[in-house]
């Protein structure tokens, strides 16, 4: 007999987001549960693909609760699939007519509405993902993946790694020593974060492509943790940290004043 960690040479990445989303879901047994949690703790973009549909989930949650249907509209369904109605479910996973209800409704949805909330999905999963970076990094033996103060050596050991390298600023006279840099991993986009120190605290400053930009403008606080988000020539930064608001603002601002290599 086989464990499901005999089976992982045959797992494509295709599939491995699919139990993700399982495991997400509360769909797989205990022991290919175990197995998931392991390859999400050893994966950066499986555990990243775990929080986009986590988030994902709550945001729709709250949105759009479930509502019984209209008898009118099950009855047409029901003539139109040929299945009996099934007994009434008080609580559980949504059936087939509420997945039909939201067929519809996405096929119902034109309007400027649609985008607004299809924006604030995904201006919520983003930020949502860069907390969990945040927080991979803060759990992890080292936040980091090159340790340097030198900007000088941080820069280039993005070369090659990624498409694009950020812009690293030496802050130190402002009181934010430069730890180093590592990369994370934004709807399935490899990207540049840099690490700096503020007494006891981390700033996770992430660079992400542009076209990002409308997806974390601004500020949040998610689970605890502030961001804050600017654009600067072709990217976007984000700066993921614990420390109070007005502190994250003055490190965004010295970060957007200093001068790069």
């Amino acid at each position: 007999m086989t464990s499901p960690s005999d089976n992982n040479a045959n797992v494509t990445p295709d599939d491995a987001r699919l139990l993700v989303h399982a495991y997400v879901d509360d769909e797989l047994d205990p022991a290919h549960a175990l197995e998931v949690e392991r390859r999400l703790a050893a994966d950066p973009a499986l555990a990243s693909e775990r929080a986009n549909v986590a988030a994902l989930r709550a945001l729709i949650a709250e949105k759009l609760p479930v509502e019984p249907l209209p008898a009118n509209l099950v009855r047409r369904i029901e003539a139109a699939v040929g299945v009996p109605r099934a007994p009434m479910r008080l609580a559980g996973r949504p059936t087939w007519q509420a997945l039909a209800a939201s067929v519809l409704l996405a096929l119902t949805l034109g309007s400027g509405s649609t985008w607004l909330a299809l924006r604030s999905v995904t201006a919520t999963v983003t930020a949502d993902t860069l907390v969990s970076n945040h927080l991979r990094g803060l759990i992890a033996p080292q936040p980091i993946d090159v340790a340097s103060s030198d900007r000088h050596t941080v820069k280039p050991w993005f070369s090659g790694k990624i498409p694009e390298s950020p812009r690293v600023v030496d802050l130190a006279s402002d009181g934010y020593t430069l730890v180093g840099g590592r990369i994370d991993v934004v709807d399935q986009v490899p990207v540049p974060t840099l690490v700096y120190r503020l007494r006891q605290h981390l700033i996770s400053v992430t660079a992400l492509p542009g076209r990002f930009a409308r997806s974390v403008t601004g500020g949040r606080t998610i689970a605890g943790y502030n961001t804050v988000a600017w654009n600067d020539d072709h990217q976007v930064y984000c700066a993921v940290s614990d420390v109070a608001p007005s502190e994250l603002d003055a490190f965004a601002k010295a970060f957007r004043a200093g001068t790069p290599e």
